[in-house]
Parts: structure tokens; sequence; C-alpha cells
């Protein structure tokens, strides 16, 4: 039988007060491998596979998620995850609970265009908001909303994001 969450926190929680440095580690891989014209397949290190493609506009078939979406759901399932977690430390009776993932971009960016004043047009995101909705049985909306407010300030892709974390680029050519 799998461990309840508290304990588990809990449990992982003491480690680290312990050890602190058992709680740094390397994240698990993200491998994709171009398939065929704009689809890419991306496999974790358990086999879990997902499959992008672009758009139809933009040459893709427009069949599956793109890698832009897989942004917008990485950090609205990682909010709804802390969120879940905080909630059963706590022993908040979560009823309700979504986390919706929008963002507005200008395209111009990923073709590596430039603006009206000649100016390189960013291929990131000019807007990123997340819309929380939930409910719970024995926790005030106040609280409830601190609760998810401090919940977003401990989620690691937010964090990811909002910090502007540098990517360091490795070529290999084969």
């Amino acid at each position: 039988m799998a461990e309840t969450i508290p304990n588990a926190i809990r449990r992982v929680r003491a480690i680290f007060e312990r050890r602190p440095a058992s709680a740094k580690h390397a994240d698990a891989t993200a491998i994709a491998r171009w398939d065929h014209d704009l689809r890419v397949i991306s496999v974790d290190g358990n086999g879990t596979t997902i499959v992008t493609d672009m758009p139809t506009e933009l040459g893709g078939t427009g069949d599956q998620v793109t890698p832009g979406w897989l942004m917008r759901a990485g950090l609205a399932a990682c909010l709804a995850t802390r969120i879940a977690m905080e909630a059963a430390e706590r022993g908040v009776l979560l009823k309700h609970l979504e986390v919706n993932a929008d963002s507005r971009s200008d395209l111009r960016g990923l073709l590596r265009m430039t603006d009206e004043l000649g100016q390189p047009v960013s291929p990131a995101p000019v807007q990123v908001q997340l819309t929380v909705r939930a409910s719970a049985e024995n926790l005030s909306d106040d609280l409830l909303r601190a609760m998810i407010q401090d919940c977003h300030r401990a989620s690691p892709v937010a964090a990811a994001i909002e910090s502007n974390i540098p990517i360091v680029l490795q070529i290999d050519l084969q």
C-alpha cells in the first residue's frame, strides 16, 4: 500500500532536515527525438512517451499538442500538484481544484522575425496567466487563497520560468 501524502512529506522533510545535501539531485532527463516533419517524440526514463507537433499553419499536422502547450500544462500541473500536497499535509479537504495556464505569444519570434522597429521579437510568451479554481470543505476562502499563493511560490515550474534560469547548450555533432 502506498504511503499517505502527509506521511511521505513528513518523512522526506525529516530526511532533508538531517541531511540537506540529500535534497539536491539531478532531475530526470527528458529525451526528445525528431520523428519526421515537425513531429517530435519525447521519452522519460520510465518509457513514458509524449508526441508533439505543430499546427497545420506552421507545417505540422495539428493532431498533437505543441511544445508550448506542454510548458503550460507543466506549469498548471505543477501548481495543482503543489496545492494538493499542501492541502493533504494541512488536512485541508479539497472539494475542487483546477488550474488553467494561458499565455499570449508573438509567433514572429519563433520565426526569428523582427518587429516594426527592426528589433528581434522574443520567442517567449509575452504574458502567462494562471487561474486557479478551488474550494475546500474545512478552510475559509481567505485561508485557501493564501495557501494557494504560498504554493505558487513553491511551485518548481513556475519558479523556473519566473527566475529566468540560464540554460547551458551543449552540442554533440554525430
